[in-house]
């Protein structure tokens, strides 16, 4: 080939690559694709963000849970619940006297245990 043939041929491919710098068409299509993706890459960053605010909050919900304090107060909580109606505020005596007929019931096995065994 001769060296003008590959002078045309490498200046053609050079201009289908390189984005004109004027007004010209080529110009003009790298310029909207950079916009796409200049919206593109706000669009991601925003939702990155938006990410990391959520995962941020859920992080404080579990060293919330699972923090000792709060662990020891939700128990404290559904004990009274058991024996205290939260609405009214009345004792349930129901439960109450399970709880005490339990405890007897293991005192007096632990009673005859012990007399049986001397």
């Amino acid at each position: 080939m001769s060296a003008t043939l590959l002078h045309s041929l490498r200046n053609k491919h050079l201009r289908s690559v390189t984005p004109d710098r004027g007004g010209g068409p080529r110009a003009r299509r790298a310029r909207s694709s950079l916009a796409f993706v200049s919206d593109d890459l706000r669009n991601i960053e925003k939702d990155i963000e938006a990410t990391r605010e959520r995962l941020a909050q859920t992080i404080d919900q579990l060293v919330y849970r699972s923090s000792p304090k709060t662990i020891a107060s939700r128990q404290v909580a559904a004990t009274k619940a058991y024996f205290v109606d939260p609405a009214s505020g009345a004792p349930r005596t129901d439960n109450i006297l399970k709880v005490v007929g339990g405890v007897v019931g293991v005192a007096a096995v632990f009673v005859l245990l012990r007399k049986t065994i001397k």
